[in-house]
């Protein structure tokens, strides 16, 4: 490897890990778990139904199979998924730290639902409530567009404190 291409290395690295540093928190709800306890990889082998449509149930995760990231416990359904998380979280841990993707839009941190759930260009966004899937669904590349220039600013904020409103997670199981 050349000089440039080590030094470039080098400051890429260091990059990633300057970023990981200053990552906001992770949403928890009372679960005590990212996600509210359901498997974040399991998402990605769901089928996702047509925009105006509700997506399937999300699989619930097991309280003895976890993994931790970006300062927050993971469970998962099977011992193949949390692997398959380990070997590249941050390809499946829910976009703007398990927030709704609208809110962030809006700009703010407000909780995600996990059952209210879309895979966008292979990253998993979260809302908060069915109502606000609406309003995400009516424009979602404008709206990605808005929630990736606001999250920026908003990422090194805190987590949002809030509950889910009128839901509450049966996972993990176990």
């Amino acid at each position: 490897m050349t000089r440039f291409a080590l030094t470039l290395a080098a400051a890429a690295t260091a990059i990633s890990f300057a970023s990981a540093a200053f990552a906001g928190d992770q949403y928890i709800d009372e679960t005590g778990f990212a996600a509210s306890g359901y498997d974040v990889v399991a998402y990605f082998s769901l089928p996702q139904n047509p925009v105006g449509q509700t997506q399937p149930a999300p699989v619930e995760g097991n309280k003895a199979i976890t993994a931790k990231y970006n300062g927050a416990t993971f469970a998962f359904s099977s011992d193949a998924n949390r692997d398959t998380f380990l070997a590249d979280p941050a390809k499946y841990a829910p976009q703007y730290d398990g927030h709704c993707a609208y809110g962030v839009a809006k700009g703010g941190k407000v909780p995600g639902n996990p059952t209210l759930w879309r895979i966008v260009d292979d990253k998993l966004y979260l809302n908060i409530t069915t109502n606000v899937v609406g309003f995400w669904e009516e424009d979602i590349p404008g709206n990605l567009n808005l929630s990736t220039a606001n999250w920026p600013s908003l990422d090194p904020k805190p987590a949002s404190d809030r509950t889910i409103p009128q839901w509450s997670s049966a996972a993990p199981k176990g």
